[in-house]
């Protein structure tokens, strides 16, 4: 019943129907809370998963944090890749173009996994020096290459999941996606607690339970978060191939082959994602080869800070998901109005819930690096970090959303500069400044400062109106 009322309010946005205040704010919630949750669900099994890792020692979950921009970088780039083709598809669907839709759902297909290969293979070739090239010392490196090595032979599958998970959320489904994202995270904290630790022993209401265990350390990590890319993978194929409303294509016939004016609106698309992505991860990277020469402790504590402050900034990407589908529909039915009002209304829940989140950090942040690390040092340096970051999560989620919104209009190009100047002009700029005076805290400090900066910039776009566009579907 909960999805036939979301469905009605989903048609309403394209057969042109007059939708209330009540209605927007309805459909609003009903698309970002399974995102919302899903983002909660993976941040809860971040902390588990990092926490098993933390009980190996601060030198082996440096050699996971060392490595992990970079892999952001990659992940990023299958992201963009495949926004090139979801965000024609959330166009179509709000044009009531549903064959047209399936139809670059084909050729995405094709060309994702074309791509991703190419990804694969830079992964693989580069796995071995990559630490090195990072700053990090003879005691993490070994780690960090094979662990870097086994994510990316295993890149396909993150680009399939990503393309399957977007095409089902532009058209509306967000709760299958955000389920398997829940289940993905389930199965990679399952398998590591298999792979990671060896076999021991456990009492459990007085009886011992033996646990057989691989003992595989780092590498045990990272099998197991491939293995559950996979399962996940699998499934979110088959909600979309076979169940999806919209977009299976059981029971359809047409070709796999990619034509250009679909190539050409991808690449308009994702070009300017992507490029960010690039410059973004970039700059982590630059971060992290700022924060390597300040030890192994410091190198956990930012890794573990960050995977902490995700359980602020979470409404704000389930929010920001919530936002393209809302305004790329909305897009599609040249529905500009309607496209404004989703956006406000968005962006300001988004910058309530992690307003709230913020303070609740800000109180609880000792705690919050306690589950993931025993290290008290990595504690306390984690904690003054997360205590530094809640002042910019407010600004931080309404960049977040508007960000979603824009990209759910197409208008892709200038939020991206948008981006990168803050990221690259403050952000790493005022680190470099200060990371040699204040250590860890003087990156983050700047990373505050910088938020501030970038939620600033895009407010300022959001209510001038600007990134509200004509549908993809117009590009000749």
């Amino acid at each position: 019943m909960a999805n036939a009322g979301k469905d009605k309010l989903i048609d309403m946005i394209k057969t042109g129907a007059s939708m209330t205040l009540k209605q927007q704010l309805r459909l609003t919630v009903a698309l970002s809370t399974p995102a919302i949750l899903a983002q909660l669900s993976m941040i809860v099994m971040e902390y588990i998963d990092s926490s098993m890792v933390g009980r190996l020692g601060a030198n082996d979950s440096a050699s996971i944090g060392l490595v992990a921009t970079s892999m952001w970088l990659f992940g990023g780039l299958l992201s963009a890749a495949a926004m090139g083709f979801t965000v024609q598809v959330a166009h179509l669907l709000g044009a009531n173009r549903s064959n047209d839709a399936r139809s670059v759902l084909r050729q995405s297909m094709v060309c994702c996994m074309a791509f991703s290969v190419a990804m694969t293979l830079v992964g693989c070739l580069i796995s071995t020096s990559l630490p090195h090239w990072l700053g990090g010392n003879d005691a993490i490196c070994h780690n960090a290459s094979r662990y870097f090595f086994v994510l990316a032979l295993f890149l396909p599958f993150l680009e399939i999941e990503l393309l399957a998970g977007g095409m089902l959320r532009s058209s509306g489904n967000m709760k299958v996606p955000g389920m398997l994202n829940i289940l993905m995270c389930v199965l990679d904290v399952v398998f590591n607690f298999f792979l990671i630790f060896p076999s021991r022993d456990i009492t459990i209401a007085g009886q011992a339970i033996h646990l057989p265990g691989a003992n595989l350390g780092v590498m045990g990590a990272a099998i197991g978060t491939v293995l559950a890319e996979v399962v996940t993978c699998l499934l979110m194929l088959y909600f979309l191939l076979v169940k999806s409303r919209d977009l299976k294509l059981t029971g359809t016939t047409g070709s796999f082959i990619p034509n250009a004016d679909c190539l050409k609106r991808a690449v308009k698309i994702a070009s300017p994602i992507g490029l960010q992505q690039v410059m973004m991860c970039g700059a982590y990277i630059a971060t992290t080869v700022i924060v390597a020469p300040l030890g192994s402790i410091a190198i956990a504590a930012n890794a573990f800070a960050v995977t902490a402050e995700g359980l602020c900034y979470m409404p704000g990407y389930g929010l920001g998901e919530a936002a393209t589908t809302l305004v790329g529909q909305s897009t599609g039915a040249n529905r500009t109005d309607l496209s404004k009002r989703f956006a406000n209304i968005t962006v300001t829940l988004g910058v309530l819930s992690m307003t709230t989140l913020a303070v609740l950090m800000y109180i609880f942040a000792p705690l919050m690096m306690q589950v993931m690390s025993p290290v008290q040092e990595i504690v306390d340096l984690g904690a003054q970090c997360l205590r530094i970051e809640a002042w910019a999560e407010p600004l931080f989620g309404a960049s977040i959303v508007c960000y979603g919104v824009m990209v759910g209009a197409g208008d892709t190009l200038i939020p991206s500069a948008m981006n990168l100047g803050s990221m690259w002009v403050v952000r790493i700029t005022l680190a470099a400044l200060l990371a040699p005076a204040l250590g860890l805290k003087g990156v983050w400090i700047a990373m505050c400062i910088e938020l501030w900066v970038r939620g600033i910039i895009f407010l300022a776009r959001l209510w001038s109106g600007r990134w509200a566009k004509k549908s993809v579907l117009s590009i000749s």
